[in-house]
């Protein structure tokens, strides 16, 4: 199914109700006819970590979130987006598995990086590290053999844990190409038409680059993984954390990409009271993208933006946040830090507390995430309006846990009792049923205190006023009738 211009849904498998036969529940009536554009089902795969980003396999779903069955029942009323985590897979994995009992004679050893695969002649050298974007303290982790008793460094971009949950791939080799091809297949056999590719700048490991989105050798993967999919039916979505440029080159090639730029500049917006940054963004952005506000991760800030943000106002943006119960991810390689020490990669925190935990602030930015052109995903805690779950961040020392609350049955009952909630929801259904956003957008000129966002489909018109300092959202459309009306959101 091709991706359409109407809202999604983004979720994990066990976080509205605690399961996939609750969430197919909840699509069918208390969220029907919200995110007929899709439900992204975050990795509802075995795994050994990091909330399903480090999978054993894809052919099954993991029986304490439900079953292939229900996901093939929630794609019926809300097409389903899937992830494939193209960089690495986990360490409990079978592939993985044998090649630590066996070793260099496991068929599988060709399947995973060594560092002398990326350096053939010597040990890494130290220039060649300081240009790394790495994601921990190494890429490396050690692990021990067991036929042998020898211990072996794998590439690992990802994972808390020494050694990491998550063992990198080596894309070249025929194994891996094999297991991306299984994968898609198995996707299309189980009616999944869209699938994100997660971690994909991280597939290419080359000596004396930062092995993140290494060009030419990324747009060649790219196309190659596209013709793949293409091939089973299914349209790829890039999940890149890239400076603006690569963003813009990805779509120029045809790719859906995130608008991870969006997030910052409606919080900065709302916090500051001033349109400016927001209002040239929106000029010039891509409408290629899907849109967000919150997600999985947090607000993206570096290297998102880099290049966009003026240091002291985002500082500014992160200490009210950080005031606010949030936390942050750094960069943590200098080379990638600015000049000036800036160094914040993510914000996380939930939306609603970043804005104050204010409704009409919550409904302003939610209003103009869905006139942003686009396709709008809502993340499952901010279509709930959700604070910030501290308790989960100490129970598992996990950051983003802060953004990642389980809601039990009886909590979404309460929480789509909310007004805030229910404004939300009633802002969704309009970004699903007007004709005006089939249309052609602008941004007209205003005060710096003033956004307007319009869409124009023939006589249908829909328009948004944000008065940023006030957090007041105001919406004016026309009718089926023709009647022009005008709502306090």
């Amino acid at each position: 199914m091709p991706v359409t211009n109407l809202v999604q849904l983004i979720t994990y498998p066990d976080s509205l109700g605690g399961g996939l036969e609750t969430l197919d529940r909840l699509l069918r009536s208390r969220f029907r006819g919200l995110f007929p554009g899709g439900t992204h089902i975050l990795p509802p795969f075995p795994s050994s970590g990091d909330r399903g980003f480090a999978p054993l396999t894809y052919a099954e779903i993991d029986p304490s979130f439900g079953t292939w069955e229900d996901v093939q029942r929630i794609n019926e009323v809300s097409p389903v987006m899937l992830d494939l985590m193209v960089n690495h897979m986990s360490r409990q994995a079978p592939a993985v598995q044998d090649f630590l009992a066996r070793g260099s004679q496991s068929r599988y050893a060709d399947l995973f990086i060594t560092p002398g695969k990326v350096w053939p002649k010597e040990p890494p050298p130290a220039a060649d590290l300081g240009k790394l974007f790495l994601r921990r303290a190494t890429p490396f982790s050690r692990y021990r053999v067991a036929a042998t008793g020898e211990e072996v460094s794998l590439w690992t971009t990802f994972g808390k844990e020494d050694p990491s949950e998550q063992v990198d791939l080596d894309r070249r080799s025929p194994l891996y190409k094999g297991f991306i091809q299984e994968v898609l297949e198995g996707f299309q056999r189980r009616g999944i038409r869209t699938v994100r590719l997660d971690a994909v700048g991280y597939v290419v490991k080359k000596a004396g680059t930062s092995c993140f989105f290494v060009e030419p050798e990324i747009w060649g993967y790219l196309e190659w993984i596209r013709g793949r999919a293409a091939a089973a039916g299914i349209q790829l979505l890039p999940e890149v954390h890239a400076e603006p440029a690569l963003q813009e080159a990805l779509s120029a090639r045809g790719f859906w990409t995130y608008d991870f730029i969006l997030p910052y500049a409606v919080l900065e917006a709302l916090l500051t009271g001033e349109a400016a940054f927001l209002r040239a963004y929106l000029r010039r952005r891509s409408s290629r993208q899907f849109t967000m506000l919150d997600c999985h991760d947090g607000v993206p800030l570096k290297p998102d933006l880099d290049g966009l943000y003026l240091s002291p106002r985002a500082r500014r943006v992160v200490e009210t946040c950080v005031a606010r119960g949030a936390n942050v991810n750094r960069v943590i390689s200098a080379s990638h830090q600015d000049a000036d020490g800036f160094d914040v990669h993510q914000i996380h925190c939930s939306y609603y507390d970043a804005l104050g935990s204010r409704d009409d602030a919550m409904v302003a930015a939610r209003a103009i995430q869905l006139f942003a052109p686009g396709v709008p995903q809502v993340y499952y805690a901010g279509l709930l309006a959700a604070g910030s779950d501290h308790e989960a961040v100490r129970r598992t020392g996990e950051s983003r846990e802060i953004n990642r609350h389980n809601f039990s049955s009886e909590e979404i009952d309460a929480a789509v009792q909310r007004p805030v909630v229910q404004r939300l929801m009633r802002l969704i259904r309009l970004r699903n049923e007007h004709p005006a956003f089939d249309g052609t957008f602008a941004v007209p000129d205003g005060s710096d205190a003033e956004l307007r966002l319009t869409w124009t489909a023939g006589p249908a018109e829909c328009e948004l006023t944000v008065d940023l300092p006030a957090a007041n959202a105001v919406v004016t459309l026309t009718e089926s009738c023709g009647q022009r009306v005008r709502l306090a959101l």
